[in-house]
């Protein structure tokens, strides 16, 4: 019974990630097209610090749509493991690209179709060779994992980082470096999903008739949630303004993914008890995803697409098999004029090939 019921746990985890990265990939869309209606409009930038958009209707629908996959991915982290749950967010990469290329022109090349394929595979060979998580029953075990001290030095660790980038690189750097704000997203997005994780386990013991909320722990989790994805908000605003949506979507991905398996390996102790053919198959899954989304952001200024590599090969081929191949049957059958303007030809690269060489020579 118990085995019936975590395969039914893990796929409702499953539908929930899913349905969690069409919501998110298609709210950057949206708050993109919000953003750049505001600058149309000459109204203070994002990046600049400006909060303008919170008159936008188009950002507010893509606050939304993100609160609706959060809320999804929410309840996913509830019944699956986060190195289920997160490794999906590459759908939301695919969605956001495939969306960006209809509505915001920012078109998608063959490198960028083959790093979506790959993310998705990557992200397939993820989930199967996904870590077990040690089950939590109830917040008084969450309060014992928090309390590592493993755990306690990375969240001490991420805080000291978060502040440094938040006060004293952002100011500086933030305008010019995409990985700034990013940055600064994902570290916080790492305490932010074990803040969801622990939430999780105090709904569930809610419904279950435990008494959640007399624990303190129930509300620090709640606060510290509300603190980081208010901060995780304001700095994604700001990269989704000056940088483009292509290449901030991936990028975080990235990161924020990295940034959570991290954090749940200290956490939940994932990886004790681990076969080695899961570990290589979880890091060859990553790597895959990594490899695909720089293939989807690093050549996206590259005009190529599919139709172009056959038209190449066939220009290329028309120009060996038919001009050089004319070239030699008419030298072949002696056409003396040919052979006459060939000849010049070459004692003309000759001649100045051998004056190249002495002005090289002369010039030492």
């Amino acid at each position: 019974m118990s085995e019936d019921k975590g395969e039914y746990d893990f796929y409702i985890g499953l539908i929930l990630a899913i349905s969690s990265s069409f919501f998110i990939g298609g709210s950057f869309i949206l708050k993109k097209k919000g953003l750049l209606r505001l600058a149309r409009k000459g109204s203070m930038r994002a990046g600049q610090g400006g909060h303008a958009y919170l008159k936008e209707w188009l950002w507010w629908a893509g606050l939304l749509s993100m609160g609706a996959g959060e809320v999804a991915n929410f309840a996913a982290y509830a019944f699956s493991p986060a190195t289920l749950v997160t490794p999906l967010g590459a759908l939301s990469v695919l969605v956001s690209a495939i969306l960006s290329s209809y509505f915001l022109n920012e078109k998608l090349n063959l490198h960028g179709k083959i790093g979506c394929l790959l993310s998705i595979l990557g992200s397939t060979v993820m989930v199967i060779h996904a870590p077990q998580e040690e089950e939590i029953r109830n917040l008084s075990e969450m309060s014992i994992k928090l309390a590592d001290p493993g755990f306690v030095l990375f969240a001490t660790a991420v805080i000291i980082v978060s502040l440094i980038l938040i006060f004293v690189v952002g100011p500086s750097h933030g305008q010019s470096n995409l990985l700034v704000y990013i940055s600064i997203c994902s570290v916080i997005g790492a305490l932010s999903v074990s803040c969801v994780k622990g939430l999780g386990i105090a709904i569930k013991g809610f419904f279950a008739g435990e008494h959640v909320l007399r624990n303190p722990l129930a509300w620090i989790l709640l606060v510290s949630l509300i603190v980081c994805v208010s901060t995780q908000i304001n700095f994604l605003n700001r990269a989704l303004d000056i940088f483009n949506t292509s290449l901030v979507t991936p990028v975080y991905y990235v990161f924020f993914t990295t940034s959570v398996l991290t954090c749940s390996a200290i956490l939940f102790k994932e990886w004790q008890h681990m076969a080695a053919n899961d570990m290589i198959g979880t890091f060859s899954g990553f790597l895959t995803i990594i490899i695909g989304i720089f293939l989807l952001h690093a050549f996206k200024d590259v005009s190529f697409t599919l139709s172009s590599l056959p038209v190449s090969l066939r220009k290329d081929e028309r120009i060996v098999n038919g001009n050089l191949s004319n070239n030699i049957y008419e030298h072949l059958n002696g056409n003396e004029e040919s052979s006459s303007l060939l000849c010049e030809n070459e004692i003309l690269i000759n001649e100045n090939t051998a004056s190249r060489r002495s002005g090289n020579l002369a010039s030492f």
